[in-house]
């Protein structure tokens, strides 16, 4: 049975069309609301299985508005809307919609992101219960476990990860000097790879004594309820309290989401999680806690009471002289080097999306490991033991595309003397990688986005389909919603492939892993030269640190490479970075970067407009003084994303 639909739309003509195509092909509509309120009342009555949305309604709140409360409420949304700006996209996007239709639309359009939409929504339920279910049995797994409390609780933390990303996770933080079923805290330095830090561990880390510490805890207080703060929260909360601006400032923590656990007699065992990025936990992750935080209780009770009257532990000694646990979990991302807090939520992300057959889009500037993440993703899938075929879609020419990636049929145009299976067919059962997938042709997208809805081809000059069934990966340095807006890229073909989006971290985001990536190189190129190379002086390293890596990983490597072949001993003691020298006295032209031609044109508009107050066209005004007819230059302020309160409060 096809999803009850609740239509928001403000214009009678367009809501009508929408509720009659809907009806045709089988949904049922609940209603039409005019506006926000009207559509809260009406869901307040009955509940819809899906919402059509348009953006801009009638009264003071727009359907952006709505969708936040949708997305929080856990009611799956579509927006249909004429506007499909970048500006719009991105706060659309901020909503976690289902799909984006843009007006005007054909009735296969509407039809076909309705199945995307459901696709996505049904994925993810599936994912988020199977994902609590694992929860759920790892954490009882581990409550049976004889090993001690710290080892219990850490494994606890880790099970954790997939479901509620930290950096930094504290257990009965409160307890923290207590002899038996103590407080301990997990900070993370690997993927699958932390470090355990009891009460000794933070006085050394802190530089504080015990009675500070005991103190700073008695003074922070706990919580009644599952509480999340990001950013802005987390920062209010460090004003108020030491303890967790002390957490803050040694780990570098901008988030928080706390699980208070009030056990049989009464005491509150309370969890935290920490993140280093501003904007992690939500609602989704309070919901989850809520609803596992009984058979948590459960747990952490039966492991108190195997452990509190326990006075020498015996199987301590199994850690006294380690505190890391899990230092083999980093096997499976062998190659891909780095300890960061953004590669880390790569990875996990990776290890998550693996072991299905979700679409899976890879973004990321040239150079930042796009194609080494989705061989990683591969080689953890149940497809592992299948072919892995990767197409680099912008170094085939547009007239080839279509054969190379569904095949051709003999004859199908000039030159094909004989039938050719195209990649897909190759990739049946396994996994096609469609590098650089921003650069396909427009036509081919359509098609494209059949394979990914019907699991059929057609060859080229061929009428039968064929059915294949294939796991597809995208990667692309493009920004697609921006392509998406100048109509380069199709809007379904885009939802489609952003079921589960991974963005790979820029090199000067992850200045840490430099050196680790330097070394790793340096082994790597060893290996190759015959060189002996086995250090770097502080000064190169230093440099490395502070370039800004436009080439990223893929550039560093070139600049190691050329170093260790250069070296004179067995130290890196120079090293050949590029630096873009200052050809221009112009204005905003720095010395180690150039403008681009778009940055360019933007900022020679805005100086036209500034000098004429704003005015568009008319005598003495931009247009004018650039030269252009009016038209074409509010159609380049509108690529360009120059808005006219923008220009008024330069």
């Amino acid at each position: 049975m096809k999803e009850k639909i609740l239509v928001v739309e403000d214009q009678f003509v367009e809501a009508d069309y929408l509720s009659l195509l809907l009806r045709n092909a089988g949904y049922t509509v609940t209603g039409i609301a005019r506006s926000v309120s009207q559509a809260k009342e009406m869901i307040r009555k009955e509940r819809p299985g899906f919402v059509l949305l348009d953006i801009y309604l009638k009264g003071s709140l727009t359907g952006i508005e709505l969708g936040q409360i949708l997305s929080e409420d856990s009611i799956p949304f579509v927006y249909v809307s004429a506007n499909s700006h970048q500006e719009v996209l991105n706060a659309a996007k901020a909503t976690q919609p289902y799909g984006f239709i843009v007006k005007p639309f054909r009735e296969q359009d509407l039809l076909v992101t309705l199945e995307i939409a459901r696709y996505r929504h049904e994925h993810s339920l599936q994912s988020k219960l199977r994902k609590e279910k694992e929860l759920l049995a790892r954490i009882t797994e581990i409550a049976d476990q004889e090993i001690s409390w710290e080892q219990q609780l850490g494994k606890i933390a880790a099970a954790f990860q997939s479901s509620i990303p930290f950096d930094y996770f504290t257990a009965g933080i409160d307890n923290i000097s207590g002899s038996a079923c103590a407080g301990v805290s997990f900070l993370r330095i690997g993927f699958n790879e932390y470090q355990t830090i009891g009460f000794k561990e933070l006085q050394t880390i802190t530089g504080k004594p015990g009675n500070d510490l005991v103190l700073l805890q008695q003074q922070a207080g706990k919580e009644d309820q599952v509480m999340c703060r990001n950013e802005k929260a987390f920062a209010g909360l460090c004003r108020t309290s030491s303890l967790y601006k002390m957490f803050a400032e040694k780990f570098r923590l901008k988030s928080q989401l706390v699980l208070p656990l009030t056990l049989p007699d009464r005491t509150i065992f309370q969890l935290c999680f920490f993140n280093k990025l501003g904007e992690v936990y939500t609602t989704d992750h309070i919901d989850l806690l809520g609803r596992i935080q009984q058979p948590l209780i459960r747990s952490i009770e039966a492991m108190q009471k195997r452990h509190k009257n326990v006075k020498e532990r015996s199987y301590l000694s199994t850690i006294a002289n380690d505190r890391y646990f899990n230092k083999n979990g980093a096997e499976k991302f062998s190659g891909i080097v780095g300890k960061s807090h953004l590669l880390l939520n790569v990875l996990d992300h990776a290890a998550l999306v693996a072991d299905t057959d979700t679409s899976v889009l890879i973004l990321g500037e040239s150079g930042t490991g796009k194609e080494s993440i989705a061989d990683r993703i591969h080689q953890l899938s149940g497809r592992r033991n299948k072919v892995f075929i990767k197409v680099n879609c912008a170094a085939l020419p547009a007239t080839l595309i279509e054969s190379e990636l569904f095949g051709h049929e003999r004859g199908a145009f000039t030159g094909a003397n004989e039938k050719r299976t195209g990649k897909f067919e190759k990739a049946d059962g396994g996994t096609i990688l469609l590098d650089e997938v921003g650069e396909m042709p427009l036509e081919l997208q359509a098609k494209l986005l059949r394979v990914l809805q019907e699991k059929e081809i057609e060859r080229v000059g061929g009428q039968q389909t064929i059915k294949v069934d294939v796991r597809i990966i995208a990667a692309t340095n493009k920004n697609l919603e921006a392509e998406v807006a100048e109509g380069r890229f199709r809007l379904d073909l885009y939802y489609r492939l952003n079921v589960f989006p991974i963005v790979m971290p820029l090199l000067r985001e992850r200045k840490e892993d430099i050196p680790l990536l330097a070394y790793y190189f340096i082994e790597y190129f060893n290996q190759k030269s015959g060189r002996r190379v086995n250090r770097i002086t502080d000064n190169v390293i230093d440099r490395m640190i502070s370039y800004d890596w436009p080439g990223n990983i893929r550039e560093l490597k070139h600049v190691i490479e050329r170093a260790v072949l250069l070296a004179k001993g067995t130290a890196i003691e120079d090293i050949l970075l590029p630096v873009i020298k200052n050809v221009s006295t112009g204005p905003g032209i720095s010395e180690s970067r150039f403008k681009t031609i778009f940055e360019n044109e933007r900022d020679h508009i805005l100086s036209a407009l500034q000098k004429c107050n704003g005015k568009v066209w008319g005598v003495g005004a931009a247009a004018e003084i650039l030269n252009i007819h009016p038209s074409t230059l509010a159609s380049k302020m509108k690529k360009l994303g120059i808005r006219k309160e923008y220009i008024n409060s330069k």
